[in-house]
């Protein structure tokens, strides 16, 4: 079997050891001769790069790493190109958490104005890179990891590119449900539905074999058995799960207990404040030229699992082994849910082969759920039109369209504190 060329554009992240040693391990599945790493920030990118040659080695694999700070060089000739960006940094980042509190809504990366601010930010750069790899390999897959997932893979197949998102959260409910079970995470298939960072899970089969397509539902169960735990993961509580009968998303507290979180948020150093610390204590450790492994404290940055997900994939998207899968995607909803028009993004199961990515029917959304789902929804295609379009009237009209917001004059204040926190990376303010 031939080997394949990966590309990561944003490829100086301290989480990117994280996706290297997951390569490293499931090259059985996913057979790769090179790692592009690409990014603008050239000595953290050596960095980064070093120890990704000594996880490499360590573990046997054969892939060589190469490096670039230009995108078209760096994705010539790759079969998957895969997106962490984060536009802006850290610094960035604290902002979207926090100016939004001065309005009393929640500060997050991904949801509310937070959200809309990164996405602003975001999408015209992975345009432009997008369209670099379209011209460079039209057949390659555009991974996305990049926040705001569902935002950003709409505006990537809204123009047409071979895009799909991916995202965590699915995995991490697998995999926390196979360790409360005791089963391989291969016998737990989840009924997972929404949005990117608005979904739930509706039902959880526990399969006889891995893999397989014979079980039964053990979603009550795990909350009579292990409801604590649950709720406990998704910071919620047990009684909301057992009213609902499923298990929403941590996202869902954003909207299911905002006031809280806002004085939460605003009694605390935001999470971009931890995550720069971090960075700065992972970068001394990726200095030293004896670690060949990646360190325990990575696992604080968040995106557990990611690289399993990534890895299996790309696996079946590129046909390596030869096999469909079914996995959690965020993809066009092309009917799955009929009360979103077919252009919109959702996130559920799919089954993804070498022929592509199609989602699995799904029984229809009650209305406590279906609601919020067709509001964001909204929201999320007027942000990507303030995205690529620009301008301070299509702003306005995302936020006041999201379910967070709402209000006149709060859509107003924050359009104005998003433009002028943002105006360096926005080309039309």
């Amino acid at each position: 079997m031939s080997t394949l060329k990966l590309a990561i554009v944003g490829g100086g992240s301290t989480y990117t050891p994280e996706l290297i040693d997951g390569f490293a391990r499931l090259r059985d599945i996913l057979p790769i001769g090179e790692i592009a790493l690409i990014d603008p920030a050239e000595q953290r990118l050596e960095l980064i790069a070093g120890l990704a040659r000594r996880i490499l080695a360590r573990q046997g694999s054969p892939a060589r790493v190469t490096t670039s700070t230009s995108v078209t060089s760096g994705v010539d000739g790759a079969d998957a190109v895969l997106l962490q960006l984060r536009i802006g940094g850290q610094s960035a980042r604290h902002r979207d958490e926090t100016w939004p509190l001065e309005c009393g809504c929640v500060g997050q990366e991904t949801v509310g104005a937070g959200g809309l601010a990164k996405a602003l930010r975001t999408v015209p750069v992975v345009l432009d890179i997008a369209e670099q790899v379209r011209a460079s390999n039209p057949a390659a897959w555009l991974i996305d990891f990049t926040n705001p997932v569902g935002i950003v893979t709409r505006a990537l197949q809204d123009a047409g590119h071979r895009a799909i998102g991916l995202c965590n959260v699915a995995i991490g409910f697998q995999r926390k449900f196979a360790a409360h079970l005791g089963v391989e995470p291969e016998r737990i298939r989840l009924e997972h539905v929404g949005l990117n960072h608005l979904t739930w899970e509706r039902g959880v089969t526990l399969l006889d074999e891995p893999d397989g397509e014979s079980g039964r539902e053990v979603l009550p169960e795990l909350l009579d058995r292990f409801g604590e735990r649950v709720a406990q993961d998704v910071r919620m509580p047990l009684t909301l799960l057992e009213s609902l009968g499923v298990v929403p998303s941590y996202y869902l507290r954003y909207y299911y207990q905002h006031d809280a979180v806002v004085r939460e948020l605003g009694a605390r150093p935001s999470r971009a404040e931890e995550v720069a610390a971090l960075e700065r204590q992972l970068l001394a450790l990726y200095a030293n030229p004896s670690l060949n492994t990646k360190p325990e404290l990575l696992a604080q940055r968040g995106g557990a699992f990611y690289s399993e997900a990534a890895v299996q994939l790309i696996a079946a998207l590129l046909g390596t082994d030869g096999r469909s899968r079914t996995q959690v995607v965020t993809t066009r909803n092309d009917g799955i849910l009929p009360q979103l028009p077919d252009a919109a993004v959702i996130e559920a199961p799919a089954t993804v082969d070498a022929k592509g990515v199609r989602p699995l029917p799904q029984r229809p959304l009650p209305p406590l759920f279906a609601g919020l789902v067709a509001h964001v929804a909204s929201y999320e295609e007027l942000a990507v039109r303030a995205a690529v379009a620009g301008g301070r009237a299509r702003v306005f009209d995302a936020l006041l369209a999201h379910p967070l917001i709402g209000q006149l004059d709060l859509a107003d204040q924050l359009t104005d504190r998003l433009i002028a926190h943002n105006h360096g990376y926005l080309s039309w303010a």
